[in-house]
């Protein structure tokens, strides 16, 4: 599946009011993103059965450390799933839109989060294109192996109109640190997002 194909329009979009949360460390999901996963534990098999009956959503939770979850994630949804004959399946999971966990409606045997949708703050749309020419510009230069694909994913990233959508891609793609990863994930305002951003890749370079 292409990275940047058919991108999922959030307009007129109607968010559960909860949705199951699969828990992983240092896994950091963004809306306009595909993640692909895994599934094996007899709970996230669970699971899965259980949004593949409903909405066909779930979130991906970050683990804090203390047996807690990040309250900021994505809210995804399944655009394929294949189960294997052992039970396990690989999926994957398209990021629709940020998420706030408020509460827990479930926790065994996979957990189950209230949430709400993390409103964006207004940014001119000029800055914006400002700043996603900057981010553009710090891109690694693609290898021998990676030229082709590097090559068409900057086209796509450039001809995209949501320069909000593309701070998030360049993000998941290409950011490393799990530190600057939480804040990109966290922060509210777009303008801030992007310099975040730039600035992890400046470091980068």
């Amino acid at each position: 599946m292409d990275i940047l194909s058919k991108t999922f329009s959030a307009k007129g979009f109607v968010l559960p009011h909860s949705l199951p949360v699969i828990v992983l460390d240092d896994c950091y999901h963004f809306p306009g993103c595909h993640l692909p996963l895994f599934i094996f534990e007899d709970r996230y098999r669970r699971m899965l059965d259980y949004a593949l009956h409903t909405d066909r959503m779930f979130c991906v939770g970050v683990s804090d450390g203390d047996d807690d979850v990040l309250p900021v994630t994505t809210a995804g949804l399944v655009r394929a799933s294949v189960k294997n004959p052992d039970g396990t399946s690989q999926v994957m999971l398209y990021g629709v839109c940020r998420v706030r966990i408020t509460g827990w409606t479930q926790l065994k045997p996979f957990r189950i989060a209230q949430v709400e949708p993390v409103l964006t703050q207004h940014a001119p749309i000029q800055v914006l294109r400002m700043l996603k020419s900057r981010a553009l510009d710090l891109l690694p230069e693609p290898t021998d192996d990676s030229c082709t694909s590097m090559q068409q994913m900057r086209q796509e990233l450039e001809e995209m109109d949501e320069a909000e959508a593309v701070c998030d891609i360049i993000a998941f793609h290409f950011v490393r640190k799990k530190a600057a990863l939480r804040v990109l994930l966290e922060e509210c305002c777009p303008k801030r997002r992007y310099e975040k951003l730039i600035s992890e890749l400046e470091k980068a370079k």
